[in-house]
């Protein structure tokens, strides 16, 4: 049986990065508010956890993504499907990543979402033609690499 999984990036700025890489996938952010109003009611989570983005609860040290045509949990507003997580930590990242993104577009396509993934905040690096490969190497707005092929 196939295992489930989510892609978990560490990260200064949860909430920013995960609107960064909504746009670049153009995946949707989650809307974790009912779980967040089910866990103070509870008296689980304190208002020191949560902050307001974009009219809705949000968590200070978490947010997701999650491919829009994947289901949804509706009581925690977790993805069950496709889903990047974005967890706040201490320290600043450091070095080349070890694991990174690859974003296909084509030939025909790189160029302009290039174009886009930079006006969404993307830097790019350099652009790589060797045999066998063709591809553009950005970063995030955190400095986290991926490429674009």
């Amino acid at each position: 049986m196939a295992v489930h999984w989510k892609l978990v990036v560490d990260c200064a700025d949860p909430v920013a990065l995960a609107r960064f890489w909504a746009g670049a996938l153009e995946y949707v952010r989650e809307d974790h508010s009912a779980l967040i109003d089910r866990l103070l009611a509870a008296g689980a989570v304190g208002d020191d956890a949560w902050t307001t983005v974009d009219g809705r609860k949000a968590w200070r040290h978490a947010a997701a993504v999650r491919h829009p045509d994947d289901p949804v949990d509706d009581t925690t507003g977790t993805g069950l499907g496709r889903r990047v997580l974005f967890l706040a930590v201490p320290e600043p990242k450091q070095g080349k990543n070890r694991l990174h993104l690859d974003l296909h577009a084509g030939p025909e396509g790189r160029d302009e979402l290039v174009a886009r993934l930079e006006k969404l905040g993307a830097t790019r690096v350099r652009a790589v033609r060797e045999p066998g490969t063709d591809h553009v190497i950005m970063t995030d707005p955190e400095g986290n690499e991926f490429c674009v092929a």
